[in-house]
C-alpha cells in the first residue's frame, strides 16, 4: 500500500507528520518511508539509520553529433518541450528543458542524436530499525526538474519494497508536476493544511489537483488552535472533504522539532493524533 502526504504549500507540517507516523506505524508494522522532495530532502534530520546502498541517479539528454546530421529539422519538429532548436547552420540542445522522452534521438533518419547520461541526484537507503526504512533522494545543484529523479526513486522503491510494507511518501509541496509525479501512484493522499488564509487557498489547489487525478484524499489540520480553524473545517464539512485528525499548535513541538526529534514520543497528544490516522485509514 503506498500513502503519499501532501500540501498545497510548503510549510504546514507535512514532513513532520510523514516522520512521526511512520515511526509510529513501524512500532507494529514493516515501513518503508520515501523523502521525495528530492530538492529538499530532511527526513534524515530525523530518523537517524544505518546507510545500506547508495547510487547516482542519472537522466538521458540528447547529444548533437554534427558529422552525421543532414539538418532535416525532424528533431525540432518531434519535440515538444522546445528542447531542440535547428539554426542553419548547426542543431542546438536545451538540456534544461528536455524531458527525456527519446523522441528525438529514436527518430533521427542518421542517429545523429544518441542519448547519454547525466547526473541528476543521488539517492540514500538507510535502515532506521527493525521495521523502519529510510529511501532519500537529493537533486542535483543546477537540475532544474525533480520529476526524472523522483520517478527513478519511486522505482527503486517498487523493486526493494515486499508485498506486505507499506510505503509512505513524502511530497513536495505545492501542485505542479513534482507532486503529481510522487502522488499519482499512491492508493491515498493526506493533504496537510494550516488554518491560515494562505494554507486555506492552497488546501483548495490541492484539492482541486486530487479531483483532477481521480484520488482518494483525506485532510489533516496541523497547528489548530486558531480562529481560522472553523473557516476549513465549515468548508470541508459543506463539501463532504474528509478531516482525520487536527492537531493542535504546542510551543513544544516546535521545540523538539527545531532540535530534530520525534515528536509523538514525548507528547501524547500527538501519538493520539497518530493514532486516530492510522485507525481512520486503516493502517494500524
Amino acid at each position: 500500500m503506498i500513502i503519499a502526504i501532501a500540501s498545497g504549500k510548503g510549510g504546514t507540517g507535512k514532513t513532520t507528520l510523514a516522520v512521526n507516523l511512520s515511526a509510529f506505524l513501524a512500532e507494529k508494522r514493516k515501513v518503508i518511508l520515501a523523502d521525495l522532495d528530492v530538492e529538499e530532502p530532511n527526513s534524515g534530520i530525523f530518523l537517524k539509520g544505518r546507510q545500506v546502498h547508495s547510487e547516482k541517479i542519472c537522466r538521458m539528454i540528447p547529444e548533437w553529433i554534427e558529422r552525421t546530421c543532414i539538418m532535416c529539422g525532424k528533431c525540432q519538429e518531434l519535440c515538444r518541450f522546445n528542447a531542440v532548436l535547428k539554426i542553419p547552420d548547426r542543431i542546438m540542445l536545451f538540456p534544461e528543458l528536455c524531458h527525456s522522452c527519446f523522441a528525438c534521438s529514436e527518430l533521427c533518419p542518421t542517429s545523429s542524436l544518441p542519448m547519454h547520461g547525466e547526473t541528476g541526484g543521488i539517492l540514500y537507503h538507510s535502515i532506521i530499525s527493525k521495521k523502519l526504512q529510510l529511501v532519500d533522494s537529493h537533486l542535483e545543484i543546477g537540475q532544474v526538474s525533480a520529476v526524472p529523479l523522483i520517478s527513478a526513486t519511486i522505482s527503486y522503491l517498487k523493486g526493494i519494497a515486499a508485498s506486505d510494507d507499506l510505503l509512505i511518501f513524502d511530497s513536495p509541496p505545492g501542485t505542479s508536476c513534482p507532486m503529481l509525479e510522487v502522488t499519482k501512484s499512491a492508493e491515498h493522499v493526506i493533504l496537510v493544511t494550516e488554518p491560515t488564509p494562505f494554507g486555506f487557498h492552497d488546501l483548495k489547489l490541492a484539492i482541486k489537483t486530487m479531483e483532477k487525478l481521480d484520488k482518494s484524499f483525506s485532510i489533516v489540520l496541523n497547528q489548530a488552535g486558531d480562529e481560522f480553524d472553523s473557516t476549513i473545517i465549515e468548508f470541508c464539512h459543506s463539501a463532504n472533504y474528509r478531516i482525520i485528525a487536527c492537531i493542535p499548535y504546542m510551543r513544544r513541538a516546535a521545540e523538539l522539532y527545531s532540535a530534530g526529534r520525534l515528536l509523538y514520543q514525548e507528547i501524547p497528544v500527538i501519538r493520539e493524533a497518530l493514532s486516530v490516522i492510522a485507525n481512520n485509514l486503516q493502517l494500524a
